[in-house]
């Protein structure tokens, strides 16, 4: 069970990839989230059963439902959300295994017979990859193989022809968290605007739906003297995975698209100045991560990263501002280097 969010499915599947390589007789079921689901759950090979989490109890019912009269060898909790761990229960399992009791916050621990080991200060791919490390599985084999349809890669090919440099910009993390994860409009223009100008790369702008995205995309593209193309809100998560495979980089903070991207092969510059990159940063990109997160919490908070619970975020309206334009495009023209060469 890992039901959301975009990037720790992301984190989730090359454990799942590697399962079903050390066990290829065993049938696997994923349990995930609705949106989580139209990324992932056309992979052959599993079952996936989608937990709508929009549905409230309705959801509970319909998991209930579908796994009446059914019994695992072995269940991985790979969540640790209360609403994960009461949707748990109508999992019926031999063996069920969880986080440590360190980090099995919200009560997993009550949910679960068997714990993975307990290691300090980990990336949470390498959290999840202690699950198969407790069933004897210790190779790290780091395989994402997301399928994308053809009308998805026309569609992306149709933004990004062949012989295009291109660079996403996905401005905003969630929506529905408060906007101290986010950078500033204006600075997103001017990286845009250096972008296009030093490197010739095609800027297109990505998100969701939502107003706040929107309203993003709107005032950035205001602000740019190169327009950019705005895609916020025109996109699915396949025909997004398509863009960024077509893409030189993305620059996003901390946020699903980022962990996208790092599936996709496609460097990430992580804008990181609330939560840090260690835990949580694109996980093959840390090089190009553009890290405040010492500085804030030192600001704001008068701590070192050593001093805070792992995972520790700064809440501070103005954290992201100690991320100045003149950082990212640095980091751009050392990404574009390395490409290069």
């Amino acid at each position: 069970m890992r039901l959301s969010a975009v990037g720790d499915v992301c984190h989730t599947l090359p454990v799942v990839r590697m399962l079903a390589t050390a066990w290829p007789n065993t049938r696997i079921t994923w349990i995930i989230g609705r949106l989580e689901a139209s990324l992932v759950g056309d992979i052959p090979g599993i079952e996936f059963i989608i937990f709508d989490k929009a549905q409230g109890w309705r959801a509970h019912r319909q998991l209930r439902r579908q796994l009446e009269g059914r019994r695992f060898d072995l269940f991985l909790h790979m969540q640790v959300s209360l609403r994960a761990s009461i949707a748990s229960l109508n999992v019926r399992a031999d063996r069920r295994l969880g986080f440590d009791r360190q980090r099995a916050r919200d009560y997993q621990w009550l949910f679960t017979s068997e714990r993975i080991e307990h290691r300090e200060r980990e990336h949470v791919i390498e959290g999840l990859f202690g699950f198969a490390d407790a069933l004897g599985i210790h190779q790290r084999d780091l395989r994402w193989d997301i399928p994308v349809s053809e009308a998805d890669r026309a569609f992306a090919a149709e933004h990004i022809p062949d012989q295009t440099p291109a660079l996403i910009v996905s401005p905003l993390a969630s929506p529905r968290l408060r906007n101290w994860r986010n950078w500033m409009p204006e600075r997103y223009a001017a990286a845009a605007d250096y972008a296009a100008g030093k490197h010739g790369l095609k800027v297109i702008l990505t998100g969701g739906p939502s107003d706040a995205e929107r309203e993003a995309g709107d005032a950035i593209g205001a602000q740019c003297r190169v327009k950019p193309v705005n895609l916020i809100g025109r996109t699915s998560l396949k025909q997004l995975y398509a863009l960024l495979q077509r893409s030189q980089a993305i620059i996003t903070p901390d946020s699903g698209p980022a962990h996208m991207a790092t599936a996709a092969g496609v460097p990430v510059i992580g804008l990181y100045a609330t939560s840090n990159p260690d835990r949580t940063g694109p996980y093959l990109s840390r090089q190009w991560t553009v890290n405040r997160y010492p500085e804030a919490l030192q600001r704001f908070n008068n701590k070192t990263p050593e001093d805070v619970r792992w995972g520790a975020r700064v809440r501070h309206p103005d954290a992201m501002a100690l991320i100045e334009v003149e950082d990212v495009t640095a980091m751009l023209d050392r990404l574009m280097a390395s490409i290069a060469a």
